[in-house]
């Protein structure tokens, strides 16, 4: 066939093609090269030249190649492919009703005018000069024939002839392979049913535009494929009149293979006599299976059969009439609805059979019936006839309810039988060679099962009564099909892995079969046949063939080359002459004379040696036969709907997975080349079916891992673990109540009133015998035990099982290669895990109302990567690291400030968990976005809220605990983050309070100038002057709660750090205890206090941290910032006081103007050692100028700045008293005792102030009556106050004596800082000899201490407050006035 005629006339295309044809036709195989592959073409050749040369040598062998059945098979399979080709390309056309969609016409086949190509398919076989289309298209407008669409067609004539060609030349093809199969006797009926394209439009429409383009004269082949095309409408009437004359012997060939279709399909039999099972089935101890050795290579090819049956009685259906027949038909029919033409292609086999072979059936009944009273042969036909009849009738209605269930129960005897062979060769794997053939058969009846399943899913089947459509029912849920795939794959793989010792056991047969073969020709039953030239020497060159097959004795069999194709042809040639009927010598003979001898027969031994040479230079052909699944492809969706639903399901097996994933290395073999297009098609797809499955099984892993992540999974553990250690904590908790009662009411217990209490606590802590559930609905150890609440730990292990399975075959599975694309299981596996972690992570941050607690976070990570370790456990591959780098890329926010120097990279992200964890604290803590109420609770050490902060208060997510999770959970880079972030919120307040101090600069001097001078009304007319106060007050409050909120930070850092790495946290706490004190301070030393300070070892946490953002900043630096004290000092006359209460509970004020006493002390410490710090440095830059050597300032250390700090903040509270007692009157004094309890924490705050500064200023009178009103009024009992004196605002009136409190410290003492808040403490008031007690104490107190004043409530040492020893110039020692005051309510103001 012409392949690029574009390049030629269409005449000469059209004489050429034709004369092709004419010349062709007698050729043989080497006509078809065109439909074969290149080594397909060179073995036609081969075959050809063999042909020829048998053939002048015999006559008796003229037809007689077998090489020509070969090369038509492939040929058959190029047309197929071509046709299957056309018919995509068409979209698939209704040829029966005539219906073109769309996608038909423009496809550019046929002239896009539907009506005129439509009329011409409809009055096919008539000639298109016939129906006059010019004529009827002018006289009736209306008619079918348009005028302008005929014109268009005459003129673009050539070009559709070109389109058209190539399939003109298909249906040639076609014509003349159907001559050749005919020639041949070959029963490839299959190949012309596929004749189903629209093979009338395309002759008609061809020869229309011939004509137009050659003057009216039709093509030349014109009527003879007229003739081809219509002998075969429909198909099968042309294919009953061809094989009419062989249908004799189609009969007698599918009667021969009646016996082993009977077997095939008797499950029970084939399970219960080990037809598939290497050793016998009533004796296990038997190894060998040698009760049916014959039948294995039979039931390998019984699929083959059952479709010879199928096509074979659809094409020939007078076979039927055969008293055997019916069984055979029966059986075949009832378990298929369908019969496969080519690929995915079928046809209703039921429906086809009623209409083609029934009406033959009723008309040999009926002629069967009108001749019953001549012969008496018609009596037993028409008997026959009816049978069939009632068959054909009946069948169908079983097949569709009945033909689901047959096959199910297959599968699962071949599971079973599959599964066994599996173990019993992987055991025995010496065992493997002798059974090969039944490996084969066990391999094509499982393809056989896998394909049924896939070809009838959604086949939908009309019954002829009722002409209701009924589908058949696939359950896509049948585990059986992973089963078997499975099971296929392992027998395909010990096949290859011992495929030497298979090649070596075919060898040693051959070459023994020889020596029997030679003694069988040798008896006297062979010598009295008296054999022709013929065979004798084909027998001859059989013996020879097999007495030279190499030895493998020593040798390494992979290394001999072997090819016995000879011997098979000739043996194949052999029984072609003894089928023969024009052969003197038939196959019954042989089998006769040779079966005597007590041994197998020549035809026996023959056809082992032919299926055992194969398993020497063909196996792999063999196992792609029997094993392959290429055909799958154009069922792949289906194949991934029943994977998806299969997989994961109860039955479902990990280790199935790669038998799935391996079929689509077969789907490449699918693709024709006649067709190069679809190499590429099949390809895609078959690429896209393992993504497909790939990410089923990636989701089936994350699936079992987060089922393991839920709270009903491990979580469900956790719940019950620290249910236990509710109960064991509520059971402690009853006793020490018990034990109270006891000890406060000094009660003994008779023992009948002992056994009820222990009775009522035992109610209280412990559960029921009788239920094991505990209190407020917690489940308590042992309530799994129970049968009926196993469930879920059965759920747990199963999990469990799945997971690691999965993990492992995952990492042990080869490599899938699909084209040029290589998939390896073990990198998608890692990836799914890690990017699950990261996806998990990123879910688990968030809840469904906002945040999640870090320490819930922590939690859930710490779950989560316990799983991951676990799967690690079965895996050859780091996933710890794998996860280490998720969180280090999910919190890593740029290099840590105070340890590394590196800068960010720009294109460096930043972690999404981190910065979402530290916006929120910063919208919803520090700065309050959502208006919760947010207040700092100094004694609780944590942040509250008056409602929650999405679904938490604030207390919730700010304790240290919860501190301490963020730490473990975010690391180094979400602390730097978050304090990175508090600085940039704290730097722009600081920021505004600069503004403030340069706006007010005039008016701030004049405050401070009257306030010296003591003028008390030019004072308040200077601070009325001052803009913006009440804003300027709110933002250091803000400040405020920034400091506070780091210092937690620090804390939890400096825990963390010391559980973790308790010996780098001692190094970091001596280090910063040694540090030089000179200023300014080098890089090294400077590095080193940071780091400290974030970990809350490096003393004053909130004046270094203050200092650092200034640096940063360059604040500090105007000369207003001297004015700042001053400042802060009119912040006493804000309106803010007027709304200020002091909270006993939380040891702070109801709006957070604690947190501004915070701020104030860590600004002004601040600012003044920048300030002091850059005036130096500004100094020695003149010094080493213009300035002589005698001018050199000293550099300033942190003493001297200690007392620069100290005045500053001593004339702070100075005027801030001031102000606060000059504003008192009698009608407006609501504020005042808020505004002095924060002078008091101030000054209890600030490390660089003795507690007794106030006192200078307010009167310890005063103060005392304050605090014990408050805590009187408050519903707290002072003895809980007094229980948590660090976290407690209340002052001691117990301890009468300030100096009852241990010294801050010397002079000496460095710089650290105060955990403790050094608030004073209240205590009972329940009578005299209380404080008798602690007047004895008092006394008691070293001498080193008596210099402190202990004339008031408040505690004025020095503890904690390192730099300061001195307190007040008084010392006094005399008792303290404490008793009078402690049932007193007298004083300098009247609360009531």
């Amino acid at each position: 066939m012409a392949k690029s005629r574009p390049n030629f006339p269409a005449q000469d295309v059209l004489s050429s093609a034709q004369g092709s044809v004419r010349s062709r036709e007698w050729e043989g195989p080497t006509r078809w090269t065109e439909y074969l592959g290149p080594d397909a073409a060179s073995r036609s050749n081969a075959g050809a030249e063999g042909a020829t040369s048998q053939n002048s040598s015999s006559s008796s062998q003229k037809g007689l190649n077998m090489q020509w059945v070969y090369q038509l098979t492939h040929v058959a399979e190029g047309l197929m492919a071509k046709m299957y080709r056309l018919n995509q390309i068409l979209d698939y056309p209704d040829l029966v009703n005539l219906i073109y969609s769309e996608a038909f016409w423009k496809a550019g086949l046929f002239p896009n005018y539907p009506k005129i190509c439509t009329l011409l398919e409809k009055k096919f076989p008539e000639h298109h000069s016939k129906l006059q289309l010019e004529r009827v298209a002018l006289i009736d407008p209306f008619s079918l024939v348009d005028k302008l669409a005929l014109d268009a067609i005459n003129d673009s004539a050539e070009v559709h002839l070109q389109s058209m060609e190539p399939w003109i030349q298909l249906l040639l093809d076609l014509m003349a392979f159907r001559e050749q199969s005919l020639r041949l006797i070959l029963d490839l009926s299959s190949t012309v049913i596929t004749l189903l394209i629209p093979r009338k439009m395309m002759l008609q429409t061809y020869n229309l535009l011939h004509s137009m383009a050659r003057n009216d004269r039709d093509c030349d082949f014109y009527h003879r494929l007229i003739q081809f095309v219509d002998s075969y409408d429909p198909p099968l009437k042309g294919l009953h009149e061809d094989l009419n004359f062989v249908s004799p012997r189609i009969g007698e060939v599918l009667e021969a293979v009646g016996p082993i279709i009977f077997l095939s399909t008797d499950t029970r039999k084939l399970r219960n006599e080990g037809f598939l099972s290497p050793f016998h089935p009533r004796y296990p101890d038997i190894l060998t299976n040698s009760a049916h050795p014959m039948r294995a290579q039979d039931l390998a090819n019984v699929t083959s059969y059952r479709e010879w049956v199928l096509f074979g009685y659809l094409v020939c259906p007078d076979e039927l009439l055969r008293v055997t027949s019916i069984d055979i038909a029966l059986v075949v029919l009832k378990e298929n609805l369908v019969l496969t033409l080519f690929r995915d292609k079928h046809i209703l086999l039921h429906g086809d059979y009623q209409l083609y072979v029934l009406p033959k059936i009723l008309e040999s009944k009926k002629m069967a019936k009108s001749g019953r009273t001549k012969q008496k042969e018609a009596d037993l036909e028409y008997s026959v006839a009816k049978q069939v009849e009632k068959m054909i009738s009946e069948v169908h209605e079983q097949a569709l309810y009945s033909c689901d269930g047959i096959h199910h129960e297959r599968r699962v005897m071949l599971k079973q039988e599959i599964g066994r062979m599996v173990l019993f060769f992987t055991d025995q794997p010496s065992l493997l060679a002798p059974n090969i053939q039944m490996v084969f058969s066990a391999l094509a009846f499982a393809q056989s099962e896998v394909l049924w399943y896939f070809q009838h899913v959604g086949v939908a089947s009309s019954k002829s009564k009722t002409a209701r459509v009924v589908s058949v029912e696939n359950d896509p849920n049948d585990p059986t099909i992973g089963f078997l795939l499975d099971g296929m794959d392992r027998l395909c793989c010990l096949v290859r892995k011992y495929i030497a010792a298979i090649r070596g056991y075919a060898l040693s047969y051959l070459s023994s079969c020889a020596g029997r073969i030679r003694f069988l020709l040798g008896t006297p039953g062979m010598v009295a046949l008296d054999l022709d030239a013929t065979l004798k020497g084909l027998f001859q060159r059989i013996v020879q063939h097999l007495e030279n097959i190499p030895k493998p004795q020593g040798e390494n069999i992979s290394t001999i080359s072997c090819d016995l194709s000879e011997l098979r042809k000739d043996w194949l040639t052999v029984l072609m002459i003894v089928t023969s009927a024009r052969s003197s010598i038939n196959i019954r003979h042989l089998e006769k004379a040779t079966v005597s001898t007590g041994k197998e027969g020549l035809l026996s031994e023959g056809n082992a040696a032919y299926n055992w040479s194969r398993c020497v230079d063909e196996l792999e052909t063999q196992l792609t036969k029997f094993g392959g699944l290429k055909k799958l492809y154009f069922y792949h969706l289906h194949l991934t709907t029943v994977f998806r639903n299969t997989m994961f399901g109860p039955e479902g097996r990990p280790q199935h997975c790669c038998a799935w994933l391996g079929v689509a290395s077969s789907f490449p073999e699918c693709a024709s080349p006649i067709a190069p297009e679809e190499v590429t098609k099949i390809g895609r797809d078959a690429v896209l079916y393992v993504e497909s499955l790939i990410e089923s099984i990636m989701g089936g892993l994350e699936g079992l891992i987060n089922i393991l992540d839920s709270d009903g999974g491990f979580g469900s553990l956790e719940m019950q673990v620290a249910t236990s250690l509710y109960a064991s904590e509520l059971r402690t908790i009853v006793w020490h109540i018990v034990l109270l009662l006891l000890i406060l009411f000094k009660f003994q217990l008779l023992p009948d009133q002992a056994a009820n209490l222990m009775n009522l606590t035992s109610r209280l802590s412990i559960p029921s015998a009788k239920s094991p559930k505990g209190s407020y609905g917690f489940h308590l150890p042992g309530y799994e035990s129970y049968p009926e609440n196993n469930s879920s730990i059965k759920m747990l292990e199963a999990a469990m099982q799945r997971l690691t399975n999965l993990c492992s075959v995952l990492n042990d599975m080869e490599p899938i290669c699909v084209l040029n694309h290589v998939f390896v299981l073990r990198e998608y596996m890692r990836e799914c895990i890690l990017g699950n972690f990261k996806r998990r992570l990123l879910t688990v941050l968030k809840t469904d109302s906002d945040l999640q607690r870090p320490s819930v976070l922590e939690s859930l990570i710490r779950r989560h990567t316990s799983i991951v370790h676990l799967a690690e456990q079965h895996v050859s591959m780091d996933l710890t690291n794998g996860i280490r780098e998720i969180l280090l890329a999910e919190t890593y926010s740029g290099p840590v400030s105070s340890l590394q120097l590196f800068e960010k990279p720009v294109e460096q992200q930043t972690g999404s968990a981190t910065e979402a964890v530290c916006n929120w604290y910063i919208e919803n803590i520090v700065k309050d976005v959502a208006g919760a109420g947010i207040l700092f609770a100094p004694r609780h050490r944590c942040f509250k809220s008056t409602r929650p902060v999405g679904g938490y208060f604030a207390e919730s997510v700010t304790d240290l605990t919860e501190l301490k999770a963020f730490v473990r959970a975010f690391g180094s880079y979400g602390v730097d983050r978050l304090d990175r972030m508090l600085k940039e919120h704290t730097a722009a307040l600081l920021n505004c309070v600069d503004t403030t101090l340069r706006a007010n600069r005039e008016n701030l001097e004049a405050v401070a100038g009257s306030m010296h001078s003591g003028d008390r009304i030019e004072t308040e007319a200077n601070i009325k002057q001052i803009v913006d106060m009440d804003t300027m007050v709110r933002f250091c409050i803000q400040a405020g709660q920034a400091i506070a909120f780091d210092s937690l930070l620090a804390e939890a850092s400096g825990i963390v750090l010391k559980e973790g790495a308790p010996l780098i946290h001692s190094l970091l706490t001596g280090v910063a205890n040694h540090l030089p004190d000179e200023i300014p301070e080098n890089k090294e030393i400077r590095r080193m206090r940071r780091v400290a300070n974030s970990v809350n070892v490096a003393g004053d946490h909130d004046f270094a941290w203050i200092r650092l953002i200034l640096e940063e900043v360059g604040g500090a630096t105007d000369g207003s910032w001297s004015l700042l004290p001053y400042l802060f000092a009119t912040f006493m006359t804000s309106n803010i006081w007027y709304t200020t209460a002091f909270n006993v509970e939380t040891g702070g004020f109801s709006n957070n103007v604690h947190c501004l006493a915070r701020c104030i002390c860590a600004v002004i410490a601040g600012s003044e050692l920048v300030r002091l710090e850059r005036e130096y440095q500004q100094k020695h830059s003149l010094s080493n100028g213009h300035i002589s050597e005698s001018l050199d300032p000293e550099a300033p250390n942190y003493a001297s700045i200690d007392a620069s700090i100290k005045s500053t903040m001593q004339l702070f509270i100075k005027f801030s008293a001031v102000i606060i007692l000059d504003s008192w009157s009698e009608s407006n004094r609501s504020h005042l005792v808020a505004k002095l309890i924060f002078l008091d924490q101030i000054c209890e705050i600030s490390p660089h102030i003795p507690r007794s500064t106030l006192e200078s200023h307010v009167p310890y009178t005063i103060l005392r009556s304050i605090y014990s009103q408050c805590y009187s009024n408050s519903s707290t009992p002072f003895a809980q106050i007094s229980g948590s004196p660090r976290h407690s605002p209340a002052m001691s009136l117990a301890h009468g004596s300030p100096s009852l409190r241990q010294p801050r410290g010397d002079s000496s003492t460095p710089l650290s800082n105060t955990h403790d808040s050094g608030y004073p403490k209240p205590s009972s008031t329940h009578g005299q000899d209380q404080y008798e007690m602690d007047s004895f104490g008092a006394r008691s107190i070293d001498s080193k201490n008596r210099n402190v004043r202990r004339s008031g409530p408040l505690d004025y040492s020095q503890s904690h407050k390192s730099k300061f020893a001195g307190g007040s110039t008084s010392t006094s020692t005399g008792p303290s006035p404490l008793p009078r005051f402690a049932v007193s309510r007298s004083g300098p103001i009247s609360y009531k």
